[in-house]
């Protein structure tokens, strides 16, 4: 059971399989992904041991919605 306050896992679950971003930097800037408990998880490949984001798929649809719609686009 992964206990999550927030959506913020305050220790990732060691045995979530984990694939790293097709967007990553090449200097290891990026991100990994997994699945485990019907959510999405997220967490910095440069801190693997690191906090993991957690996600329900309704959240992250959302979110993905929100990142094509441009509302997190900096406009300087």
């Amino acid at each position: 059971m992964l206990a999550a306050i927030r959506g913020v896992l305050m220790s990732g679950p060691q045995d979530a399989p984990f694939r790293k971003s097709s967007f990553s930097a090449p200097d290891g800037g990026c991100v990994e992904v997994g699945v485990a408990g019907g959510r999405l998880l997220v967490r910095d490949t440069k801190n693997r041991e690191g906090a993991v984001l957690s996600f329900t798929p309704q959240e992250w649809d959302a979110f993905v919605r929100s990142v094509r719609a441009g509302e997190f686009d900096l406009h300087v």
